[in-house]
Parts: structure tokens; C-alpha cells; sequence
């Protein structure tokens, strides 16, 4: 039976989450949030349009994963996700702290597991239009998540009217490949390696 008792570190029934402490081996400098905040708002926002994911998605997986003190409600996820600096408006932006981050890693790669045959299925029909030579817009799955994808970034991000609709197309297939990686068993390891990663550039 789960313990009423919360810890400050995210548990499952067996004790600390084993998926937890592998997240703490290797923590990112203060210097280097900012672009991880960045990077796990385009993960959510790829598994927005690709899978329909909303806020009520990702809270159910919070509570399932024991990270609801991280992110307990509708308010605590969208003031997380305003601190990515690419986004529109200053209003409820916050500074995400290290143990926030590691939650949304988690949390984004249970996502991408649970869906990740519709994941295989686009990253496949990726392969085979670029076998044909054929654009991926032709194809009504991956169609769909590239105008949903970019319609979403327009609304959202400052930098949008910068991207060209081909450069836009190009982010959102990057990060459907990416999504393939961490949607597999040891994908939040992946997933936190490559933020720590592209923090340093």
C-alpha cells in the first residue's frame, strides 16, 4: 500500500525511485537551466501535437510517478512551463529549480512511453517518405503533427517569426525523432544526458 507520508524525493511503493537517482548523478550549473527549460517545453509541446497530450495528461502522470508535489496542479505546470525564456509574455514565469526539471524529464518520457507505438508508427513513415523522396506533409499523420506543431510553436514562442516554415518543420522532426529515443526503457536517462549536453552550447 503507498505511504501517506510524502518524502522530499519522488518515491515509488518500493522506496526512492530508482529512475530518480540516476537523474541526481550528474546535475546541469545554475548557467545551464535555462536552456534545459527551453528544451523540455519543445518535448512537451511535440508530444502535445503529435499525441493530443494536455495538462490533465500530464497531471495524471504526476501523481502516478509521486512528482505531484513538483507539479501538484493546472497553475504549477503552466507557471513551469512559462519559465522556458523562448516563451511569449513575462506573466507567472518562474525560475525552475533542478528537482523540477528531473520531474518534467520523467514525466515527459512516461508520456512518451505510453505512446510510443503511434511515436514508432510517424518515425516510420518518416523513414519510408524519405526513401520515396517524398515530403512528409503528404502523409496525413505526420501532415498533421508538423501544421499542429507549428502552429502551436507561432502562438507560443517569441522567436516563431523568425523560423521559416521549413526551419519549423525541420524542429518538429527533430524532436519526433527525439521522442522515439525517449519513449524507450532508459529514455529519462537519454533524455537528461542530451539536455545536459545541449545546455553547454
Amino acid at each position: 500500500m503507498r505511504s501517506i507520508v510524502k518524502s522530499s524525493t519522488p518515491t515509488n511503493e518500493a522506496g526512492t525511485s530508482p529512475n530518480w537517482e540516476e537523474l541526481t548523478q550528474k546535475a546541469p550549473e545554475p548557467t545551464q537551466l535555462d536552456n534545459i527549460k527551453s528544451q523540455l517545453d519543445l518535448v512537451l509541446l511535440a508530444l502535445e501535437a503529435l499525441a493530443g497530450i494536455g495538462s490533465e495528461a500530464i497531471l495524471k502522470v504526476a501523481v502516478e510517478l509521486n512528482l505531484e508535489s513538483m507539479v501538484a496542479d493546472r497553475v504549477a505546470l503552466w507557471r513551469l512551463r512559462q519559465s522556458n525564456p523562448l516563451r511569449k509574455g513575462q506573466g507567472g514565469r518562474k525560475k525552475l529549480d533542478v528537482e523540477e526539471a528531473r520531474s518534467l524529464v520523467l514525466i515527459s518520457c512516461h508520456l512518451a512511453s505510453q505512446h510510443q507505438a503511434l511515436i514508432r508508427r510517424a518515425v516510420a513513415l518518416l523513414e519510408q517518405m524519405a526513401e520515396q523522396n517524398r515530403e512528409p506533409h503528404t502523409i496525413a499523420l505526420l501532415g498533421d503533427y508538423i501544421d499542429r506543431f507549428s502552429n502551436t510553436y507561432g502562438d507560443r514562442m517569441e522567436d516563431a517569426e523568425n523560423l521559416s516554415g521549413a526551419q519549423l518543420t525541420n524542429l518538429a522532426l527533430k524532436l519526433l525523432i527525439d521522442l522515439l529515443f525517449y519513449s524507450s526503457p532508459g529514455g529519462h536517462r537519454r533524455l537528461w544526458l542530451a539536455l545536459l549536453d545541449r545546455a553547454k552550447s
